[in-house]
């Protein structure tokens, strides 16, 4: 029922855009006629182009999960509290861009910094095809600019690896046997109060055959913390699937496969110039305080006209 609604929900699109291409086509008629009618014609030549341009970029979500909601999730690389600061200004620019698009957000998880920043967030995104354009950004994040905490000003480069999984929905291929799972719990760190401190409510569940480690301690239930962190297995078990699913196809195709994630994909430079960069699609833009602000369209959008057709 969910496919079909989904299938449905993209019908209707394509179908609401073909009447109004006919409805076009009637009121160009009137506007060889009658000028007053030229400006709304040409209004609505620029909406249906807009919308075309939209609906294109969908035929790169060629997976079934490109239409899930999304788990995205950050860690600062070397580099303290450079890094752990450049983690959290990722992290609003991903809120930000979120917002921007109506979806709904939820912080799972965050472990903050020794003295700024985060050294990790997990948080999860909901809406419409959020894991499929959340999929490009799933990669190594570059930052160099002065630094703020060093005294001399100088120059520092700081790297965020993003994580980007498909939430597991209750249809998911995924098994999970009770014996495979090893729960501990801990008291939480950080801030959050004395109950979150003083009492065995953070949760660290780790998936035996795989030695995939989940930790969450945002929450102050130990039942909570529980159930985010198996949410989050879910995600990362699919996304362990998928992966090896993709190396086989890539190497059934005779494809060169990439060591794994953690290339670098973008560089932000806030100095000795300004530049938002994606080495991926060469998509780069010298507004960097937009971009930190949530503007990511622009890079998605080029990620995936660079992917279409390439993915079955």
């Amino acid at each position: 029922m969910r496919r079909l609604a989904e299938h449905k929900k993209v019908v209707e699109k394509w179908r609401g855009l073909e009447k109004r291409v006919a409805d076009i086509a009637a009121l160009s008629s009137l506007a060889e006629e009658d000028t007053d009618f030229r400006e709304e014609f040409d209004s609505e030549i620029e909406t249906v182009a807009s919308l075309l341009d939209a609906m294109e970029l969908e035929l790169a979500f060629s997976s079934e999960h490109d239409a899930r909601n999304a788990i995205l999730a950050l860690h600062a690389g070397a580099g303290g509290t450079e890094s752990q600061d450049w983690a959290k200004i990722l992290l609003r620019m991903y809120l930000r861009w979120a917002e921007r698009r109506g979806y709904q957000t939820e912080i799972l998880d965050t472990s903050p910094g020794d003295e700024a920043g985060i050294k990790s967030a997990t948080i999860s995104i909901s809406g419409d095809y959020a894991f499929g354009y959340l999929k490009s950004e799933h990669g190594v994040h570059r930052l160099v600019r002065l630094s703020p905490f060093d005294a001399d000003h100088a120059r520092h480069t700081s790297f965020v690896l993003i994580e980007v999984l498909p939430e597991a929905g209750d249809d998911a291929d995924i098994s999970i046997e009770p014996d495979e799972l090893k729960v501990e719990t801990f008291r939480s760190s950080g801030p959050g109060g004395q109950h979150m401190q003083k009492t065995s409510s953070a949760v660290r569940i780790t998936h035996l055959p795989t030695k995939l480690a989940v930790t969450c301690q945002s929450e102050r239930s130990q039942y909570q913390n529980k159930e985010i962190a198996m949410k989050i297995l879910q995600s990362r078990l699919l996304n362990l699937e998928l992966a090896r699913i993709a190396e086989e196809r890539s190497r059934l195709k005779g494809e060169r496969i990439a060591a794994g994630w953690g290339n670098q994909i973008r560089s932000y430079v806030l100095h000795p110039y300004r530049m938002v960069k994606d080495h991926r699609t060469n998509y780069q833009t010298g507004n960097t305080e937009a971009v930190l602000d949530g503007e990511l369209d622009g890079f998605i959008t080029a990620y995936l006209r660079s992917v279409i057709g390439k993915e079955e």
